[in-house]
């Protein structure tokens, strides 16, 4: 049975340590086993986990046993890494442990120096400060998250559920990450790769604000082929006006939240179809097969038939 430490430290955010015992318990193989044992592990015998203190019934010598440490956010990131966690994270790492980190929980993993060199994401508040105490560190605030092979962090909470989901797919195949899923009562976010492989999540953009209409009549016109200034004159704003605000409220360019709307739906029909890639490219809205292949690469990092051949099962190959 695969086993999965979450490490708690002092600060320790609640719902980024809840989230990743809840999907990971919740994982139950076909014959109905547990996919994964969880273990709560900590430095100290008790952990102040801001609304109330967590006794965990682990160590760190657990650490050394787990096949996946999860890192779960602190509420503050500046906080010194503990020698000695460090260096039992480190020691994991070289014995080939996955490591994941929830939100801010990139701070700690950066602490480590185990993601030098390595793209890594975390809530887009707090990109820039990673960026800055850890320069050799490549920040990634557009994505929902990373997976470097056996290092991998998430943006926010939220996000992390998409990567415990990630994770349980990439273990155990999508029918039992589907699973886990409806038993935590949330959607399967089924985006993602192999190592190396970046997924862009949709850009946030809040309730209520006022591109809000102008996003759903992006994604019920995905499949069109529109210029800036076609939005724009639906937007009835000019389209320099039209860059700026929706800058200001989702963090992207209205073509590029457009381009990752159709990447979003080609995936979609890459896992869930037979279709082939030149029936994909037109029905997700790309201009042609080629422009589709290309753009799917540069954002996936990965060609439409591997992809579909991660992501679907022997039986489901189709043409590309």
């Amino acid at each position: 049975m695969h086993t999965v430490a979450v490490l708690a430290l002092d600060q320790v955010i609640a719902f980024d340590l809840s989230a990743p015992i809840e999907v990971f318990s919740r994982a139950r193989l076909p014959d109905g086993r547990a996919a994964y044992r969880v273990r709560i592990c900590a430095a100290t015998e008790e952990v102040d986990a801001g609304p109330f203190t967590l006794r965990a019934p682990y160590g760190l010598d657990a650490l050394a046993e787990a096949d996946t440490i999860i890192l779960p956010g602190t509420a503050d990131a500046t906080v010194p890494l503990p020698e000695e966690v460090r260096q039992a994270l480190r020691s994991a790492a070289a014995n080939g442990t996955r490591i994941a980190s929830v939100c801010s929980g990139a701070f700690i993993f950066a602490a480590t120096g185990l993601l030098d060199g390595q793209r890594a994401t975390t809530h887009w508040i707090a990109a820039p400060l990673l960026a800055s105490l850890h320069p050799e560190v490549t920040v990634d605030p557009d994505v929902l998250y990373v997976d470097n092979g056996q290092f991998l962090t998430s943006a926010g909470a939220a996000a992390a559920l998409d990567l415990c989901l990630h994770m349980i797919r990439k273990d155990h195949g999508s029918a039992v990450a589907a699973d886990a899923a409806r038993l935590s009562v949330m959607p399967l976010e089924r985006e993602g790769g192999q190592a190396q492989f970046i997924v862009h999540n949709r850009p946030p953009a809040p309730a209520g604000t006022t591109m809000e209409p102008l996003l759903g009549w992006l994604e019920d016109h995905a499949d069109r082929e529109l210029t800036l200034e076609d939005i724009a004159t639906h937007a009835g704003m000019s389209t320099r006006t039209l860059n700026r605000r929706f800058r200001e409220q989702t963090g992207t360019t209205p073509l590029q939240w457009l381009h990752r709307t159709r990447i979003r739906r080609a995936q979609a029909l890459l896992e869930s179809t037979t279709h082939s890639v030149e029936r994909i490219a037109v029905q997700a809205g790309f201009g042609s097969p080629t422009a589709f292949r290309e753009r799917f690469k540069r954002v996936v990092g990965t060609s439409p038939h591997a992809y579909r051949r991660a992501f679907r099962g022997p039986a489901a190959e189709a043409p590309h």
